[in-house]
């Protein structure tokens, strides 16, 4: 059913890769654990001393990096309400009032279990459902883009029910600082009337991290 599977298994579970992936989930932690320093940041300083080794290696540092800095974020959720990624703003609505409540070791615990149960969960769906998922987004055109713009802009109504008000002003920010810089994929730049300085944006992720404690 999986041609090669056999073969990938015995060359990711070598000592070598063992040794690069410890090295990972140890950086990808430390990155994830300090506010302000995204998975994503971490990644783009990586990137470079993967080029000198081959396929495999690389990918099983980014990897190993990619998840345990998304699994570090979670920390400095819980004991500070300040998430090291965006991925760990959701975190600190239970975990930060656990921490509060004298209740950090079991926030900590219940996050490690979620991420170990997802992350191999993931890992077999997207072995599962990899073919069929790159086929669905490789149809994807504009038209779908827009309405999927259309929709995250609709679900600003249904998660800020309480206070409108709010949740267009971040709504709008959002889409103000989202109109700074080149986009990725087509290069295009946002907004042509902006400074030369202004079209090297900082990532969208950012704010959101960065404006989690003072939601409050």
């Amino acid at each position: 059913m999986f041609p090669g599977f056999e073969d990938a298994l015995v060359q990711v579970v070598s000592p070598q890769m063992l040794l690069l992936c410890l090295a990972g989930v140890v950086g990808g932690m430390a990155v994830g654990a300090t506010p302000g320093l995204s998975a994503t940041v971490g990644l783009a300083l990586l990137l470079p001393i993967t080029f000198t080794m081959d396929p495999t290696s690389g990918l099983v540092l980014m990897g190993s990096f990619y998840v345990a800095a998304i699994y570090g974020g979670s920390f400095t959720a819980i004991l500070v309400n300040a998430p090291g990624t965006p991925s760990s703003i959701a975190t600190t609505f239970d975990g930060y009032p656990m921490t509060k409540q004298g209740r950090s070791e079991t926030a900590i615990i219940a996050v490690t279990t979620a991420s170990v149960v997802g992350g191999l969960v993931g890992v077999l769906g997207l072995l599962l459902l990899g073919p069929l998922i790159a086929d669905v987004v490789l149809a994807f055109g504009p038209q779908e883009y827009f309405w999927f713009g259309i929709f995250g802009l609709t679900m600003i109504a249904s998660l800020a029910a309480k206070s409108l008000l709010k949740g267009f002003a971040a709504g709008f920010l959002g889409l103000l600082i989202a109109a700074i810089g080149i986009a990725p994929v087509g290069g295009d730049v946002r907004s042509r009337s902006a400074s030369p300085r202004c079209r090297a944006a900082s990532p969208s992720s950012w704010p959101s991290s960065g404006s989690s404690p003072f939601r409050r």
